[in-house]
């Protein structure tokens, strides 16, 4: 069975019944809207902007959009680049680029001019269709695109460069392509966060994906009644892939764009969720909101709320512990996954297991997992080594990249590059990044542990630990502390409380400012370690004057 299957079923089986909302806050950026298209509501505290799809509608408008594309001269294999923001349109736009065979091509919102040109050229993309939002980044790298054939544009003041989505979309029929579609089939393209440079293409096969919808449905046991609500950002495996377990039990799902607090809760109130994933900055976002007043949850009926799941990062045992506080009836899970093992579920710590927070969990659904060392054997139960990860959904290749792949793949096996160690009852904790890992004075420090016992600080709302150049150690640890609103506290505070720590794990630096996170929740420590670095270098060669 395909994905594309799982739809067609859907719209066979629930013809009339809600797939999707979106729903916009009339706070966001209203002109972005297409305005004949949405129902304007005006219950609760947020007016909202509202839009459906039915399962049948959302089958009828992949069936168009393939159909459109066919037209467009796309064949098996073909790249379609796809560069939106969240939005009703996104995932018929994904499905119908599949049902055609052609590769689906998600790209990172937050790109660069330059960093689209690269992706799409890397991909050896053929179509691009892409939003209002990207229209100056698209325009900037125009003649650098010498292998896109056809811009489609999705919404209003079109560039006269491309066509429109809505001025061609009702002109292609609603019916089923005749392709034939391999489970073996490559399927789609998605880049990696780009950490160490540009990023590089990760290549899926039909049955990567669908394997994800298994995973997926098989961890938190979606069913028809089951309501998710879909906040991070559809470009990236993990939002979609956790929306798979929705797209299997046929159930009903709210794209909502926007993070604040409010919108959060009232939306899970309104639309009677009972699944909302989070990123650690909005569950902290929540919980501050909920203890310094703005949010009485008293006010709001949540009872249909019975689970929340994180991912995408570490999670700090602090934070599940605040949150049971106010929501003592939620289930827990977070999952652990790359966009190399086809996003969520390679790892997770199951909802029975919320007494080992802290653990990222076990192997998930079909899937193994190892520790290792330098040498690739297994180290010891309870020693530091690299987790890999074997299972349906490990990708194909980089693409066009074989010697990072020769590097990543070996025997089937998915070096993840994160450090991790099992515990005696077999779960596993995820101690850093292999990169980000500090030496200082041959002593190795893992980040995230001192970043989990600082954030046990109250006044601390968020903080990052990376290494910074030093003359006589290599490097040391700095805390890049990012401080709740309206709190002070000094350097002084900061290094008091962490003598909590082991002496060689104690941060050496205090550095007052945000906390840069990505659009999927990972803290950006490339471009802390470039700026702080550069300021030691500065300082050190002003002192050696």
């Amino acid at each position: 069975m395909l994905l594309i299957d799982l739809l067609e079923r859907n719209a066979e089986n629930y013809p009339n019944d809600v797939a999707l909302t979106e729903l916009n806050p009339i706070q966001d950026d209203a002109e972005n809207l297409r305005w004949q298209e949405y129902e304007l509501v005006e219950t609760g505290h947020d007016p909202h902007y509202r839009k459906e799809l039915t399962w049948k509608e959302f089958d009828d408008l992949a069936n168009r959009f393939a159909n459109l594309l066919i037209s467009k001269g796309v064949k098996k294999g073909d790249k379609v680049s796809i560069l939106l923001m969240n939005c009703i349109d996104w995932l018929p736009i994904y499905f119908g680029t599949l049902k055609t065979g052609a590769v689906a091509v998600p790209l990172n919102f937050r790109y660069t001019a330059e960093e689209i040109s690269y992706c799409i050229n890397l991909a050896d993309a053929s179509v691009l269709i892409f939003g209002r939002e990207f229209t100056e980044r698209v325009g900037a790298v125009l003649d650098e695109l010498k292998d896109i054939r056809d811009f489609i544009f999705l919404g209003m003041d079109k560039p006269d460069y491309a066509e429109s989505f809505e001025g061609m979309i009702q002109d292609y029929p609603p019916a089923k392509l005749e392709v034939e579609i391999a489970q073996d089939d490559d399927a789609a393209i998605y880049y990696s966060s780009g950490t160490t440079g540009m990023p590089k293409a990760i290549l899926h096969t039909q049955s990567s994906l669908f394997s994800a919808a298994v995973t997926e449905q098989a961890h938190h046991h979606q069913q028809k009644e089951d309501v998710f609500i879909l906040i991070p950002p559809l470009y990236h495996t993990g939002a979609k892939m956790h929306w798979f377990g929705s797209l299997m039990s046929g159930g009903y799902s709210v794209i909502l764009k926007g993070t604040d607090p409010r919108w959060v809760v009232e939306t899970a109130a309104n639309e009677k969720a009972t699944i909302v994933w989070l990123l650690v900055p909005w569950a902290q976002d929540i919980l501050d909101a909920i203890e310094d007043g703005h949010i009485d949850i008293a006010n709001y009926d949540l009872s249909a709320w019975r689970l929340m799941h994180i991912g995408a990062q570490p999670v700090p045992p602090s934070l599940i512990r605040r949150w049971k506080k106010h929501f003592p009836d939620h289930e827990y899970d977070t999952n652990y996954g790359l966009s190399e093992s086809i996003g969520p579920g390679s790892v997770h710590l199951g909802i029975e297991n919320i007494h080992k927070v802290g653990a990222i969990g076990k192997a998930g659904h079909e899937w193994r997992t190892r520790i290792v060392g330098e040498d690739g054997e297994d180290v010891q139960r309870g020693a530091v080594g690299e987790l890999i990860v074997k299972g349906p959904g490990v990708m194909k290749e980089y693409y066009r990249d074989p010697e990072a792949t020769a590097a990543a793949l070996k025997d089937g096996w998915l070096y993840t590059g994160d450090m991790a160690m099992e515990d005696e009852d077999g779960f596993i904790f995820l101690v850093d990044r292999k990169k980000d890992v500090i030496i200082t004075g041959g002593e190795n420090i893992y980040p995230v542990q001192v970043e989990d016992f600082l954030r046990g600080y109250d006044k601390i709302k968020d903080v990052a630990v990376i290494g910074i150049e030093d003359h006589r150690l290599g490097e040391v640890a700095a805390a890049i502390v990012e401080l709740k609103k309206g709190i002070e506290a000094t350097e002084d505070d900061i290094y008091a409380f962490a003598e909590g720590l082991p002496r060689y794990k104690r941060p050496r630096r205090v550095i007052f400012d945000d906390v840069p996170r990505n659009p999927t929740g990972k803290i950006e420590k490339p471009k802390l370690r470039k700026k702080y670095n550069a300021d030691a270098i500065v300082a050190r060669e002003t002192e050696q004057e």
